[in-house]
Formats: C-alpha cells, sequence, structure tokens
C-alpha cells in the first residue's frame, strides 16, 4: 500500500532512515499519467510487500522535497536506499519494466 508523505519530517521518517528500500513517487493530482500510474505502483507494492515500501509525494503540496530531488517532469519515482537514491525512472512506465528495475536494485535476479 503506498503512503502519502505529507511533510519533510514525513520523508526523513520514512524514506531517509527506512530499513527497506523505498520507492517515492513524484505526481500532482492534474497529472494524467500520475494518475494511471497509481494502481500499477499499489499492484507493486503489494507484491514487494516487506522488500520495497512505497510512499506518494504531491509535488504541489511538498514542493521544497520536489525541489531537492530536482523533480522537473512527473510522474518521477525514485527508488531510495539507505537514504540515498539509487534510481531514478521518469515518466509513466508499464509494470514488467517498473518490475525490472526494482528487482535490479533489490538484486532479485
Amino acid at each position: 500500500m503506498t503512503q502519502p508523505i505529507n511533510s519533510e519530517a514525513d520523508f526523513e521518517e520514512n524514506v531517509l532512515k527506512a530499513k527497506v528500500p523505498v520507492l517515492v513517487d513524484f505526481w500532482a493530482e492534474w497529472c494524467g499519467p500520475c494518475r494511471a500510474a497509481a494502481p500499477i505502483l499499489e499492484e507493486l507494492s503489494r507484491e514487494y510487500e516487506g522488500k520495497l515500501s512505497f510512499v506518494k509525494v504531491n509535488v504541489d503540496e511538498n514542493n521544497i522535497l520536489a525541489a531537492r530531488y530536482s523533480i522537473t517532469n512527473i510522474p518521477t519515482m525514485i527508488i531510495f536506499r539507505g537514504g540515498q537514491p539509487v534510481e531514478q525512472i521518469v515518466g509513466l512506465r508499464p509494470k514488467k519494466e517498473l518490475k525490472g528495475i526494482i528487482d535490479d536494485v533489490l538484486g532479485a535476479k
């Protein structure tokens, strides 16, 4: 289940200090491709439960976080491991492609 991030403190606790890798979905309500990505990310969050956390950052409500990670296009997904960004995915991608990227990051291949 994807968890919304509502503040920088939430981000620090749920992403930067997380025990497992975290996929952060930078999105906005008005973004069509972001809305199309949401059900794919929900499915993946169930499939990777316990191995990878999923959170959402609304760029309109958290523009400081968006600026910190140089988000200029949405959707943008960044996978963090150990509090550091290790992979960035820009744009809507099919589930199969996202799974391949996630598996690479998690070393599951």
